[in-house]
């Protein structure tokens, strides 16, 4: 049998010896986090599904997994043979859990959940739709060599605004709404507020804490085992300098139960079930300020981010002319093998640490796959035709990349030239995009789609997301997307800009670059905002078909790839250098 559905045929039988009707297993872990570490990949454990966004509903007589566009062709090819259905998201007529839930179970069913993996928010839908039995660790119960804590290392970093200054922020935000406390559960947010990163989870440097701030004191809940290592002595000694105590991570609850006349500020999208029922004060539940303030970028960590991703276009330029040479002499490379190589370029940087998440190598038909998971053994051969793709990224201590370049890597079919051509001009409309300050992301978004909705084509996922300074690769709060939000795009604020097309079996394009928001200026009319180039690494032009573009489009790609050379040029060895030139050498409009 196949062993996902031994797992979920195990979780049944313990519903049937629980009376639940149902259980909720959500992607997520006890921050709402985006990518949990090992002990809270839940889904993984329990489907098979590797993908970064998804959630599962087991009934008795169904099991259900629901993700987004990104990961169809992936679940469909992981949930074979479990028993899991497919649910999709984000499209039209989509049902979410909650919605399956009314429709599909009685109003009286009960409901388990893991209550430290699904937020108050979360559980607060639920409960509109049935019982709920919020469950801390539910699948500890089945899942025996379940991963422990992580406690790696942890450091001090500069980021242009000290600690005190972010916490004196914060506290007057707090004293806005008469509250004497601060629950900060989101991983990032405690990062960015204290200048402390780690590596907890995998391709992130976050710490997995909680952080309780007061008007007079900072209590930060940190510690999973003793200390050992001299880099968190530091950091330790230096946040105990300034009055912030280190504390054993398990600790919070009990201190949280300790408040009771006192007014609390919590997040219920970050903040847990778990700790939410422990909360026995008055509570004022907003967003946590703290998100849309570390957003913008102060001058340090954009001058931080101008400087790494100098050092992460050598390190793409190095890989793509390695590539084509390689190919060139008839050397063998294999899509692992590619991705590979990038990280080593990468680590040539000193402050380099490690990818900001899993390079996606993807070579024809497997770039079809919006998140395609390189496989280490037997991934396809690079070809001296078609495309490739590579969406990768690192982590430097001077700031977080994110990059995706699709090169061909000899002749094209007219087909995928022409939908390489229309992806990169949709990259640029969003590219010379001027808007009002205060503009959603959403408006925004339609800049980049036009070129493709004019010819039928469309891409599934979001055109651009938030990145931080040194954090995660996914930022919010505001988001290049269709979903209507009302989260304004500030100047400071750092954005990809990355717009595709997928062929399932045939070929993917992606072409990604990192950007800042910017002052445009300000009229009678109001005041504008536009978007400027952090990424540098060339756009191949070798397929390009300039009839497809106009001369403001061109102007723009051409300009962009001399500054690619006259930037990275002088600091790549002579052959390379060499290669480069004639790959940014302007193209005419036809």
């Amino acid at each position: 049998m196949n062993k996902y559905l031994e797992r979920i045929e195990s979780l049944r039988a313990l519903m049937r010896a629980r009376s639940w009707d149902a259980v909720v297993v959500r992607g997520s872990d006890p921050h709402q986090s985006e990518y949990p570490c090992q002990r809270y990949k839940r889904v993984e454990w329990l489907s098979g599904f590797t993908g970064e966004a998804a959630d599962m509903l087991v009934t008795l007589d169904h099991a259900g997994l629901w993700t987004d566009s990104r990961y169809f062709i992936q679940a469909l090819q992981q949930l074979e043979g479990s028993g899991v259905q497919l649910h999709k998201t984000r499209v039209p007529g989509a049902q979410s859990i909650e919605q399956w839930i009314a429709q599909n179970l009685d109003s009286d069913s009960v409901v388990a959940i893991d209550s430290l993996c699904n937020s108050a928010a979360q559980a607060a839908e639920l409960e509109r739709e049935c019982s709920v039995c919020p469950v801390p660790d539910l699948l500890s119960l089945l899942w025996e060599d379940r991963p422990m804590l992580p406690q790696t290392p942890f450091f001090c970093i500069e980021s242009g605004e000290s600690r005190e200054s972010k916490i004196d922020w914060l506290r007057s935000q707090m004293d806005g709404h008469n509250c004497s406390w601060m629950l900060v559960s989101a991983l990032d947010q405690i990062a960015w507020l204290l200048n402390v990163r780690a590596s907890d989870i995998e391709y992130n440097p976050l710490l997995i804490s909680y952080l309780l701030v007061g008007m007079d004191e900072v209590r930060f809940y940190a510690l999973k085992q003793e200390i050992e290592d001299e880099d968190s002595r530091l950091c330790i000694a230096e946040l105990q300098a300034q009055g912030i105590d280190v504390l054993p991570y398990t600790l919070v609850e009990l201190d949280l139960a300790g408040i009771s006349q006192e007014r609390v500020w919590v997040d219920p999208e970050t903040l847990n079930a778990e700790l939410y029922k422990h909360l026995s004060c008055p509570l004022y539940e907003a967003p946590c300020p703290i998100e849309a303030r570390k957003a913008i970028k102060n001058g340090f960590e954009l001058r931080s981010m101008e400087q790494c991703h100098i050092q992460d276009g050598l390190a793409m330029e190095r890989f793509l002319y390695w590539i084509e040479t390689s190919l060139a002499e008839g050397r063998s490379i294999s899509e692992w093998e590619a991705s590979v190589k990038l990280d080593q370029l990468r680590a040539q940087a000193s402050d380099y640490l490690y990818e900001s998440f899993e390079t996606i190598s993807a070579y024809g038909a497997d770039a079809a796959l919006p998140h395609f998971v390189t496989p280490r053994q037997n991934s396809a051969l690079l070809q001296s035709e078609g495309l490739y793709l590579c969406d990768s990224g690192g982590q430097y201590l001077s700031g977080t990349t994110d990059i995706t370049r699709t090169v061909p890597l000899g002749p094209c079919t007219r087909e995928r030239a022409e939908d390489y051509t229309l992806v990169l001009k949709a990259h640029i409309n969003l590219a010379l995009a001027v808007f009002p300050s205060g503009t959603p992301g959403c408006r925004v978004d339609a800049a980049a789609r036009l070129p493709l909705w004019k010819t039928l084509r469309d891409f599934g996922h979001g055109t651009g997301h938030g990145v931080g300074f040194f954090l995660g690769v996914h930022e919010g709060p505001a988001q290049i997307r269709q979903n209507l939000s009302p989260a304004p795009l500030l100047a400071g604020m750092v954005f990809s800009n990355e717009p595709a097309l997928y062929r399932e079996g045939s070929h993917g394009i992606r072409h990604e670059n990192l950007m800042v928001v910017e002052e445009a200026g300000e009229n009678e009319f109001g005041h504008f905002l536009r978007f400027r180039e952090l990424t540098l690494c060339h756009f191949d032009t070798s397929i390009l078909d300039a009839s497809l573009l106009t001369k403001e489009e061109i102007d723009w790609l051409n300009s962009y790839n001399n500054r690619v050379f006259r930037t990275l040029g002088p600091l790549l060895d002579e052959r390379t250098a060499a290669w480069l030139e004639v790959k940014t050498a302007p193209i005419c409009l036809e």
